[in-house]
């Protein structure tokens, strides 16, 4: 053996004694812990259901001061302009003990008809619109109210508009009903909304460029004239 070798080999020996001496611990890492299993969430709460809204039996005038009627239609495919009708002159009787029982009348000159253009509001009234120098109001008669849920009605009704007479149908929610603060008398207050083709009451011009179905958004005020209530008590 050369003296080379015989320097070597203790060095070989030593390093093959270190290596097998190692920690266990450096020889393999341990495995990750299994992650936790998240828990199930929490269904929301279901809102709670609105409170009845107590309507007084009675026959009710619409306050025309907070009545508000708006149409609606689309034009061109680029605006969806409004008019409002003002002046509403309008009855309710409401049967609180049995709601079906219940009925609305309206009339709506056409004198309060504002689409807050003077020049457009004299082409509303003219005969390719309401004729309104012919037909100077347009009404609606209920001929049908039934329950709909917890402060919703459908009314369903004659509407009569030009001297023609559909039947349109009204969804309604009660605001709200009570005292009159100021004129202290029994008062409630709805909002409602319908829908329908204008060209179904003799009003077709320019459709479809401009959309043949109009919306309609409605809201009111009423309450029991005093005389009304003195005749109840």
């Amino acid at each position: 053996m050369s003296n080379l070798s015989k320097l070597l080999l203790p060095l070989a020996l030593a390093a093959a004694i270190t290596a097998c001496s190692k920690p266990a611990d450096q020889a393999a890492a341990p495995a990750a812990a299994p992650a936790e299993t998240a828990a199930p969430a929490e269904a929301a709460p279901a809102a709670p259901e609105a409170a009845a809204i107590a309507v007084a039996a009675g026959t009710y005038k619409l306050d025309p001061t907070h009545t508000d009627v708006l149409v609606q239609w689309n034009h061109l495919g680029f605006s969806n302009p409004t008019a409002h009708f003002g002046n509403v002159d309008g009855t309710l009787v409401y049967d609180a003990a049995d709601v079906t029982k219940s009925t609305v009348e309206v009339t709506l000159p056409l004198s309060g008809l504002n689409s807050f253009t003077a020049k457009f509001d004299e082409h509303l009234r003219s005969a390719d619109f309401f004729d309104a120098a012919k037909f100077p109001t347009a009404t609606f008669k209920s001929t049908k109210v039934e329950a709909a849920g917890t402060n919703k009605l459908t009314v369903t009704g004659d509407l009569t508009v030009k001297g023609v007479t559909k039947p349109v149908v009204l969804d309604v929610t009660i605001n709200g009903a009570g005292e009159h603060p100021m004129m202290k008398v029994p008062s409630v207050g709805f909002d409602a909304t319908t829908s329908f083709k204008r060209s179904e009451f003799g009003m077709g011009a320019y459709a479809p460029n401009v959309s043949d179905d109009v919306k309609v958004r409605i809201t009111t005020e009423a309450a029991i004239p005093k005389a009304e209530e003195a005749k109840a008590e």
